[in-house]
């Protein structure tokens, strides 16, 4: 297990080496600002003109220019057994995570990113793309959206759930990934989550990712 590289009071926005917008970044930053980069994500952010305070990963990525330029934030984890989101992901201590350039520009590349999250339920990680926000529910969440929100529900193993203000319940559904899922799901009310286990991943708008972050962390320990 790496030891923890970046401590933060407050939320840390961390890059891959996908693509994502300078408004994508910028959303990301006014939550969480303080900016770590998961091997080629600080090229990503390079280009956006934006610099890492440090760089994680196995380096097989990054460019020569990013190293040059960021000699000495540079925080090697040298296995292959793990991605370099998931070295990122464990080596940063803060109230969240908000990541970007993970959503799965390649498929496998998306799918370990969601293994990492459930390997991880200890994180409060939010994985945001141009359209969506994705995360590991925990055991009880309560959401706020507004009426009629897209709310997707996807589970990383079996596990059962119980809810309120959506328009299809949950209740005495059995979920699997080769089994019943809970897709395109419509917000009817104030949302009420509850699941057996911390294996179900939530995909809402990109837009409710403060209606998440109110969900998953109380504000006081957001560092806000």
């Amino acid at each position: 297990m790496s030891p923890v590289l970046v401590h933060s009071p407050k939320g840390v926005t961390l890059a891959g080496g996908g693509r994502f917008s300078a408004s994508l970044l910028a959303q990301a930053r006014a939550l969480a600002p303080r900016l770590v980069a998961a091997d080629s994500g600080a090229d990503r952010l390079l280009a956006l003109g934006a610099e890492p305070e440090a760089v994680i990963g196995d380096f097989d990525s990054i460019s020569p220019a990013a190293r040059a330029r960021l000699a000495g934030r540079l925080h090697p984890i040298a296995e292959q057994v793990t991605t370099d989101f998931d070295k990122a992901l464990r080596s940063i201590a803060a109230p969240f995570v908000l990541g970007l350039g993970f959503a799965g520009q390649r498929l496998d590349h998306g799918l370990a990113v969601l293994n990492t999250l459930v390997r991880h339920p200890d994180k409060r990680c939010l994985i945001l793309s141009g359209s969506d926000v994705t995360f590991l529910a925990p055991p009880s969440l309560d959401l706020t959206l507004p009426k009629g929100s897209r709310l997707s529900l996807f589970p990383m193993g079996a596990v059962t759930g119980e809810s309120a203000g959506l328009r299809w319940p949950l209740q005495d559904l059995a979920f699997a990934p080769d089994g019943m899922i809970g897709t395109s799901n419509e917000v009817s009310g104030p949302v009420r989550l509850r699941f057996s286990a911390a294996l179900m991943l939530v995909i809402l708008p990109r837009s409710a990712v403060g209606a998440a972050l109110d969900g998953l962390i109380p504000a006081g320990v957001r560092g806000e």
